[in-house]
């Protein structure tokens, strides 16, 4: 570990044959084991995109965060780049927690995950199926990925499938990836052509060339197929739902029915958009807020 600045250090976590992730661990002042939030972001999302804020005003309530980049993308390693794998990403948290586990300052009995946008679809898995976790957080959450393909204009998904399966077919005979670009002008060709996603990408860009702006184009099959939300009422730990009052890049209906259903359900809507729970937000701080206070209410971590 190389330590930096507020209490962060920089690690790197086995993931198996041959692969790292890349990770920020934010350790509270004080003597521990601390309660951890085992952290990662959205789709085409690195950690240096906007999650440090968010790590570091837990570490300030008294929790320590651990924060990932997903295999084939940001600082981790993994080939080809910016590939999006659902069950890669599943075992990189699985990774992660078990990681976290094995930690003195860490307290093991007292585990949380965080996801945001895409990440949403993890959170509520996990939920559904990773025992032992003291509660999860899904923030402005993806959970079905066929209620967000059916946002995508049909001539434009049409396009979008052609391109992945070309993707695909071309990664089988041993070709180069195909990419395309994640966040477009609307009227432009991409996976989000929004004006909130030109939004989202000018808030959480870092500027530094760590965040590329595009995907593999096979990518894009793995999203639609995968619906966690079908498992709500399984979730066994609480679940805090913040979902925005105006998300236009993840459909909302899902989520709500998912903090209905899950048997510990908890709901925040939040002010704004997709991308208003960020640092620099309508209603970041809020946000903040009120994800501490769920994590201090599971883990009888009082405020500071």
């Amino acid at each position: 570990m190389t330590s930096d600045l507020n209490q962060r250090s920089h690690i790197r976590i086995p993931a198996g044959h041959g692969d790292e992730m890349d990770a920020w661990l934010y350790l509270p002042v004080g003597p521990g084991p601390h309660p951890v939030v085992v952290m990662a972001h959205g789709i085409g999302g690195v950690k240096a995109a906007g999650l440090a804020p968010f790590a570091e005003r837990f570490a300030d309530g008294g929790f320590s965060a651990l924060v990932f980049d997903y295999r084939h993308w940001g600082d981790s390693t993994g080939q080809p780049r910016q590939l999006l794998s659902v069950r890669r990403q599943l075992e990189d948290y699985h990774t992660a927690l078990a990681w976290a586990r094995r930690q003195d300052p860490l307290d093991a009995t007292r585990i949380f995950v965080w996801g945001t946008s895409f990440a949403g679809m993890h959170i509520v898995e996990l939920a559904a199926s990773q025992p032992g976790l003291a509660g999860a957080i899904a923030q402005c959450p993806l959970v079905d990925g066929l209620a967000g393909a059916m946002k995508i204009p049909p001539s434009r998904g049409l396009r979008l499938a052609a391109h992945a399966l070309v993707d695909l077919v071309g990664s089988a005979l041993g070709r180069k990836p195909h990419y395309l670009q994640v966040s477009v002008p609307p009227g432009e060709f991409g996976v989000i052509a929004t004006d909130d996603a030109m939004t989202g990408h000018a808030r959480l860009n870092p500027g530094d060339g760590s965040w590329p702006n595009d995907i593999t184009a096979r990518s894009i099959l793995d999203v639609t197929m995968h619906r966690p939300a079908r498992r709500g009422r399984q979730a066994g730990c609480p679940l805090l739902m913040v979902v925005a009052e105006h998300d236009t890049m993840a459909p909302t209906r899902p989520a709500l029915r998912v903090a209905a259903q899950a048997p510990r359900g908890e709901l925040y809507r939040s002010r704004g958009g997709h991308y208003d729970v960020y640092a620099g937000g309508l209603d970041h701080d809020n946000v903040v807020q009120v994800e501490l206070e769920f994590l201090r209410r599971h883990s009888t971590v009082s405020a500071w």
